[in-house]
């Protein structure tokens, strides 16, 4: 049976692989023009960027190593053995920046940069500060230095960069970096097992904007590498250490999640990017089943995953602690990366139904609201220990936020030659070329906070093709597809579509509602979603929730704040039956909707020993947004009795 089962999913996935090419329309051809994503493009262009800027030319060494090795006085390298990684990632950054807000002195720092970075390339076309300047001879030696994860970065950079100047210089650097490593490996066939994948998704991007086949080719070896024991002695020692960065079995036998969170989401989105490219059916097999096992036992109900510190990463199915969750900020940035490219594989909403999740409210919380402050990891629970921090010593988290808020164009629309998907609901207009006709898009919408979203279709001629609708799961009473929590409360009346203010017939699939009709200009669907306050509760096997529930509206994951509850939340019981009211708070946490009940708080009595309850008014705010005003207490999953936790004094 288990075989029989195994053997259909090939076939579908293999189906699949041969009859969809669904391609996500890139954030250069999307203008973002909403009030809830357009302020955070405009703080991540005129505060994160500057930050990061400052911490890479002035605050730290990273831009002088490039420097001294343009200089080749015999220097040393300073600072971390991977921070190129963190200049490629800020350059990627500006470059989606300069789409949406266009800067001369932006643009000046970009170029300046690359042109340092292109002085520091050899002959050869080896480009990595730290062994330049600690000695060649080294180079390509450990697997685990992240050599070729900083040579991941600095395609990708490029290739962004690329597609919002025009311009070739770093893309030239990128490409001759590239073919370095083809010939020092690939071409030699040298086993190579990349300690920190990155490379494998870079490589694609570099084939589509160079349409060399090469690079694609490249992107495969990387990954067939794996799961051979080529990385023991070197990497890994033990069977664990092998799963912690993916390597105990090939890639496309992988079936559990294992190890570090950020480098299994960067080479799952290396897999998937490959799978569709080359129609490979045993990629597209194993990502499903490993999408499975992540969603459905290992992920947070904020989309974060990794809950370990110890490892960065995964544990034993369904250990999901809360004040302890670890949730790396990259990780929920990499699982946006992985789901788009699992939607472009299969055509079905529920990929991006976690994206949007991942977005919202784990990714998005790793940046404060001021723009200058970064979450490294993201705990579903406080006592007042956490805080937001200026800078790390290991510094991916910022620049990859940033590169993601910048760049959250990318992930609106889909099509193919035939159809057009509608993936978010951001306002936006965008320009989409069809095989016979071009399609200009218009959407508007309050979104997240409110569930009107209206669009706005206009192609150059008349004419019939699909448009897919996604109908987010939690607006069909679905927290996340297969995953481990539930509505405790079910919406009757769910969402209502029209076109030109009439009903209109469309057809399920996969999630979207198919709406298939001749369009003419200026056609207007009006989609309205339920925001109704919803429960959500977890399965047992998450044993830190049981009796507790969690608040969601819309997409957007609630918690309680010590600083809108008299200065503490961990003394509050929200009874199931409990009814909240949502209003909008322009002038709180630079506007956002809050959510507001009277319920049972514990108060300890003076003999230190005996409890009281009291009636309370409680404030919930968007979770993205706590420890936005100083350190306190905060939880998502809040007890429904009193039994449910002890009060200490």
């Amino acid at each position: 049976m288990h075989k029989l089962i195994i053997g259909l999913l090939f076939i579908s996935a293999q189906a699949t692989a041969q009859s969809l090419q669904l391609q996500p329309v890139n954030f250069s051809q999307v203008t973002i023009n909403d009030q809830f994503w357009s302020p955070r493009q405009q703080t991540v262009s005129r505060v994160t960027l500057p930050v990061c800027i400052y911490q890479t030319e002035v605050k730290t060494p990273r831009i002088r190593n490039f420097e001294k090795v343009a200089r080749k006085q015999g220097e040393r390298h300073e600072g971390i053995y991977f921070d190129d990684s963190d200049v490629y990632k800020a350059l990627e950054a500006i470059s989606y920046s300069l789409k949406t807000h266009p800067d001369a002195e932006l643009q000046k720092t970009a170029d300046e940069w690359i042109d340092k970075i292109a002085a520091a390339q050899q002959p050869d076309g080896y480009l990595n500060t730290f062994y330049t300047l600690n000695g060649l001879d080294k180079r390509w030696t450990d697997m685990e230095k992240h050599e070729d994860y900083c040579a991941g970065h600095l395609f990708e950079a490029a290739v962004a960069y690329y597609n919002t100047t025009g311009k070739t210089k770093l893309l030239d650097v990128a490409t001759r970096m590239a073919d370095h490593i083809d010939v020092t490996f690939r071409q030699q066939n040298r086993h190579w097992v990349s300690g920190h994948e990155e490379i494998e998704l870079a490589l694609v991007k570099l084939y589509k904007a160079t349409g060399n086949k090469k690079y694609l080719t490249l992107a495969d070896w990387f990954l067939q590498q794996r799961g051979h024991k080529y990385g023991r002695g070197v990497i890994w020692d033990d069977w664990k250490n092998a799963a912690y960065c993916q390597d105990s079995v090939p890639v496309r036998e992988q079936r559990k999640i294992t190890g570090h969170a950020v480098r299994a989401m960067y080479l799952y989105t290396g897999a998937a990017d490959v799978g569709a490219a080359l129609k490979d059916s045993g990629y597209m097999t194993a990502m499903e089943a490993v999408w499975e096992d992540v969603v459905h036992r290992n992920m947070y109900l904020t989309g974060g995953i990794g809950s370990s510190g110890h490892n960065e990463g995964f544990t034993e199915n369904y250990d999901l602690p809360n004040e302890h969750a670890y949730c790396e900020t990259c990780a929920s940035v990499g699982m946006v990366f992985w789901n788009q490219r699992m939607n472009g594989l299969t055509g079905d909403a529920k990929y991006i139904d976690v994206l949007e999740r991942s977005l919202y409210n784990g990714a998005l919380d790793g940046l404060s609201l001021s723009g200058d402050r970064f979450f490294y990891g993201n705990p579903l629970s406080s006592s007042g220990q956490h805080s937001r921090s200026e800078w790390f010593g290991t510094a991916c988290c910022p620049s990859n936020i940033s590169r993601l808020v910048a760049s959250v164009g990318d992930y609106v629309y889909a099509k193919t030659d035939e159809d057009i998907w509608v993936n978010l609901f951001v306002g936006s207009t965008a320009n989409l070329q069809l095989k016979n006709n071009n399609v200009y898009i218009q959407q508007q919408t309050n979104y997240p906070w409110e569930g009107n979203v209206n669009i706005t279709v206009s192609p150059k001629r008349t004419f019939r093709f699909p448009l897919h609708l996604r109908i987010p799961g939690w607006a069909q009473n679905v927290v996340t597809p297969g995953s481990a929590y539930y509505f405790k409360d079910m919406i009757s009346d769910g969402y209502k579509i029209k076109v030109n203010g009439k009903d209109v017939e469309y057809s399920m699939d996969k999630g979207y509602a198919v709406i298939n009709r001749t369009w003419k200009k200026g056609d207007v669907i009006t989609l309205n979603l339920p925001m109704e306050v919803r429960k959500v509760a977890a399965i047992d096997k998450i044993k830190e929730n049981k009796n507790r529930i969690a608040l969601q509206r819309g997409p957007l994951v609630y918690c309680l704040e010590h600083i809108d509850n008299n200065g503490q939340v961990k003394n509050i019981i929200v009874p199931e039956q409990t009814a909240f009211k949502a209003e909008m708070n322009p002038g709180l946490l630079n506007g956002v909707v809050t959510l507001k009940a009277t319920v049972p708080v514990v108060k300890l009595a003076a003999d230190g020993e005996s409890i009281t309850t009291e009636k309370q008014t409680v404030t919930a705010i968007p979770y993205f947004s706590w420890a936005n005003r100083g350190q306190g207490e905060m939880e998502i999953w809040i007890p429904t009795k009193l039994s449910s936790f002890n009060l200490k004094p």
